[in-house]
């Protein structure tokens, strides 16, 4: 079992989503099986929670066993992490948070996999994200994508911009909104598909997911910008994109982890 307090008014799929990844893979279930509790009540259904509602989960062994992350370094300073997708960055921070003080930096999209980085103490926090702030971390990611780039590898400017009613972003080469550097390299080519490294120069919200698809080679199996006929002809429903490396080899990274590169298990594929 195990057990959580809601701080703020949410619905009890956002707060699950957010707090408990293991329930989360299982919510629809949990809720058939009558195994979530609010106050000691069971519930059915995708109930409102207000501040200070007690919320218990009545996983079986293997449900609670079910891997959202693993740990690929830790020490004083950080926590280094290998989150899986289907995961919510914040789910990561609730299960890291239980074995002592941590702070988060950065966040994935839910269905991106791959490397993320916690800081254990608040000096720790604030050279991180000037660190990530002033682009003194190199992070890559690995997309596989439908079809090809136009050419094998290249730097690519345009601008982006939010459309927050529909909770997307749009990509132009007119000069309107966000200024962002999406750099990219084939790797190699696997039938219909493109196996492509990325390099961010700027890390603007969905940049590299809008900015391939603009490009006209959209993530495989991503559904806000993907290409729907390829995505269902492969029954794809969730973006082929990993945090692949990050790493800390410039000369001005923070001490405590300069030299250091930390690279995910994990890599795209159908």
């Amino acid at each position: 079992m195990k057990k959580y307090v809601a701080r703020e008014e949410t619905s009890l799929q956002n707060f699950t989503d957010n707090v408990c990844a293991q329930a989360s893979f299982c919510f629809r279930a949990l809720l058939k099986a009558r195994e979530i509790r609010v106050n000691g009540r069971k519930v059915s259904s995708d109930v409102t929670l207000k501040k200070g509602d007690e919320v218990c989960y009545f996983l079986t062994a293997a449900q609670e066993a079910k891997r959202a992350f693993s740990v690929l370094y830790e020490d004083g300073n950080v926590v280094v992490v290998d989150k899986e997708s289907g995961v919510n960055s914040e789910a990561v921070y609730s299960a890291l948070l239980e074995n002592g003080e941590i702070y988060f930096l950065h966040r994935l999209d839910r269905n991106t996999e791959g490397l993320m980085i916690f800081a254990r103490t608040s000096e720790a926090e604030r050279e991180l994200l000037s660190a990530f702030r002033d682009r003194r971390v190199t992070k890559i990611y690995h997309a596989l994508v439908a079809g090809r780039p136009p050419a094998r590898r290249g730097v690519l400017t345009a601008y982006l911009k939010k459309d927050e009613k529909a909770a997307r972003v749009r990509i132009s080469d007119a000069p309107i909104g966000e200024k962002i550097v999406t750099e990219y390299e084939l790797l190699r080519e696997e039938g219909e598909t493109s196996l492509l490294k990325i390099t961010l120069h700027t890390g603007k919200t969905h940049q590299i997911r809008a900015h391939l698809a603009y490009l006209g080679c959209p993530v495989a199996g991503d559904t806000k910008y993907g290409d729907d006929a390829f995505n269902r002809a492969h029954k794809l429903t969730r973006q082929r994109l990993v945090a692949k490396e990050l790493s800390f080899d410039r000369p001005d990274a923070p001490s405590f982890l300069r030299g250091r590169s930390f690279v995910s298990e994990k890599e795209p594929s159908l």
